[in-house]
Formats: C-alpha cells, structure tokens, sequence
C-alpha cells in the first residue's frame, strides 16, 4: 500500500472516531445530539466521505496503472515472432484486433479518414461503412473501456457479465417457482410428479446508449496517446449513464434497474418496510431487511446506499448499543453493515418519504449484464470548429435485469 493511500486511510479513521465520540457523548448523557453537534456530525460524515472517494481513486489508479502495464507486455509480445505465428499471447484474432487496425484507428482519432493513408483506410473498412465518419473500435480498446467501467459502477463489478459480438438479443432462463418438497417414500417408489417448478425465459437487448466528448485540436496534435484519453473521457461518461440505469432503469430501451419494481425483475414481494419510519429506515428496519434474505445469498450479498440516506444509517445502534455501520480498517475493504459490505451510489434512492425505496441487499452476480462490443466511434470535426475542439461520440450497446428475485431485499420506508 502506497504511503498516500495510508495516510488518507488514517485520516478517515480519526474522523470516523470523532463522530463516533459526538454519538457516544450524548448517548451517555441520555439527549439528542444538540444543533451544533449534528451539524459538526453532518461535517465529519461529508469529509469522511469525501475521503473514501480519495481512497477509491488512489486504489482505482493504481489497478489502472498495474493493467496498462501487463497491456504493455501483452502490446510487446503480440510483436513477437512466435506470438504472431502461434496466438500464444492469448490476444483476440479478429480483424479488429490487428496492430494495422489499431494503427488506422489512432489516426482516425487524431485526424479523420483525411489523415489515413490507403492502406489504413482499408483496415477501418473490414468493419464499417466508409463514407459514415465513423469507425467500429479495436476490441483492445472496447476491452479496456469495459474493464474501466467495470471499475466506476458498482454493479458492474459483482454482475453477471456476458459478451455478445453483435446487438443480438440473449435469453436469460429464470426459475420462477420452486419444486415441492421431496417425498419420504420407498426404496423403489420415485415420488409424486411435481408441477409445481416452473420456468420463464428474459431477453437481454443490448440497448445503444451514446455520449459526447470533446478535445482541443491543440491536444490533439500534441497528445501522443489520444487513443487512450478519448477512451477514458468516455469511460467515465458511460460509467455515469449505466450505474443509473442499473440502479433505477425502466427496462424499456434501456437495462432494468434493482430499485425498479418489476415482475420481470425484483417484484414488490421483495421489498421490506416492516418497523422502519415513514421519514427514515430505522435499526429494525434494516435487521428484518437483512433477515428476508435467505442465508445462502449472504456471503455474497452487498448493501447499496445513497450518501444521504447512509448518513442516517451509520447512527443507528442495535439493542446492545452497538453501531451497525462499522467503517473499513483494511486496505481495499469497504465500510460493513450487519457484516456485509456497503456501496455508496450517488444513483440510488436518496428521496425519505413513506413509500419509496431507500436501500437495497442483494447477491449481485444474479444480476446479468449483456455487452455488444462492436463499439462505434464517431468523430466531429465542424461542429466545434469556433472552440478549436474536435467532438468524438461513442456508441456502446448493452442492457442488464435482475434474473432471481429472491437474491435481493429492497429496504422501504414504511
């Protein structure tokens, strides 16, 4: 662990020691935090927060870095002799996975189809129309979007992930009731017949979303690596647009979100409201929602929490006086509630009025993601020319659901 990662570390530790000393205080005096301490505990909770953000990026730098090296080595080894007539680095072979299509793809990226010469022309023309001023993306750089993705959405990074090589649709199997009991019966008997196990069948369409960027020209010439920064400028952007759509999507045109109540995803039979306020989720509130869950999803099973409605969370107690959120004190490790991690989403439900959603618990590998990797580029040269910027949109095409109910709880305000 670098020194930097442990010195935010344990600046995030004396904070949260400090708020935990403004609770304790008033609990032994047997009063309510007064108005200057709550406001102080809202203080220390916004830049403890602030510093597990610092915290994620430092640990999200570095995994970056670690991958850009191995692509490195990966990049030198593809070169080799051996690897070129074996395949033995284990890189993709498709057309779009040639140095020549890279090639021709950066010089896109930094000056158009102008700028290609006939034979990089040739390379973008294996997989897209020519006259379109677009061009699919090599599968190394659609690879490391994804994996930087991947990294941003928390979702993402526990799902289910299927690769489609084109915007075709896949049936996801669902088991939508479960098989009776057995039967004691015989050593030669079989048992009665059972009807009562039935399955359903969801469709994943990937779904096209797009975002805008924009660089200076000037950057353009000088940036050596253009390639990677319009492909981390779009990381971001889709990182934002799927983590709200797999938190609160519709399901239609666009993936099915965990907060969205859906016979085709998580159902209102799934959702706990059971002792928890009308304005805020309460220490029961939170144990009965954990307990919905059956115990073979909780290895597995993550809390998702906005900021705002953790802030209220993290002073609850148990009948013992003992918190239920217990902040992280190992490199990598998040913050826990009632034992099991907790993600913090600016995307999930922040709104603490009866009858919405504030939370959710869940095992999210049965959460299915399904990813078109044929990845378009399109670059802007007129639009932007009074700023002296180029625009580049990027198109990706994915869709994502809930396919088993029963691995998730919904907390509810009652």
């Amino acid at each position: 662990m670098s020194q930097k990662l442990k010195d935010l570390r344990e600046q995030r530790g004396k904070l949260v020691h400090d708020a935990r000393e403004l609770l304790s205080k008033a609990e032994t005096e047997k009063r309510g935090l007064t108005p200057e301490e709550d406001s102080r505990y809202t203080e220390i909770f916004v830049k403890q927060d602030d510093l597990r953000k610092s915290i994620e990026r430092e640990e999200q730098l570095a995994e970056a870095e670690r991958s850009a090296a191995e692509q490195t080595l990966r990049d030198k080894d593809a070169k080799g002799e051996t690897a070129a007539k074996t395949g033995e680095t284990g890189e993709r072979t498709g057309p779009r996975s040639t140095e020549e299509y890279r090639a021709a793809f950066r010089t896109f990226l930094t000056g158009g189809r102008a700028a290609c010469n006939a034979s990089e022309l040739r390379a973008l023309s294996a997989a897209a129309d020519t006259g379109g001023g677009f061009t699919v993306a090599p599968e190394q750089f659609v690879d490391q979007l994804i994996r930087k993705v991947d990294d941003l959405v928390f979702i993402r990074q526990r799902a289910t992930k299927f690769r489609l090589d084109s915007a075709s649709s896949m049936g996801a199997a669902s088991l939508d009731a479960n098989p009776d009991d057995a039967d004691w019966t015989s050593e030669l008997a079989t048992g009665n017949e059972d009807s009562a196990m039935t399955f359903g069948k969801r469709e994943l369409h990937p779904r096209p979303v797009a975002k805008r960027i924009k660089v200076s020209n000037k950057l353009l010439q000088l940036n050596g690596s253009i390639e990677a920064l319009v492909r981390d400028r779009l990381t971001y952007k889709f990182g934002i647009t799927q983590e709200k759509a797999f938190m609160t999507g519709t399901g239609a045109n666009q993936p099915l979100g965990v907060f969205t109540a859906s016979a085709m995803g998580i159902s209102t039979a799934r959702d706990v409201s059971t002792s928890n306020a009308t304005t805020a989720p309460t220490m029961d509130g939170i144990i009965s929602a954990k307990y919905a869950l059956k115990g073979a999803y909780w290895n597995k099973a993550d809390w998702i929490f906005h900021r705002d409605v953790l802030a209220v969370v993290s002073k609850l107690k148990d009948g013992e006086g003992q918190y239920l959120w217990r902040a992280s004190v190992l490199d990598g490790e998040p913050d826990r509630l009632l034992g099991r991690p907790v993600m913090m989403s600016e995307y999930a439900p922040n709104t603490l009025t009866t009858g919405l959603y504030v939370g959710i618990l869940g095992d999210f590998s049965n959460y299915w993601i399904a990813d078109a990797i044929d990845m378009q580029v399109q670059r802007l040269v007129e639009l932007y020319a009074e700023t002296n910027q180029t625009g580049f949109i990027g198109r990706l095409e994915t869709d994502g659901m809930p396919v088993l109910e029963e691995a998730f709880v919904r907390v509810k305000l009652g």
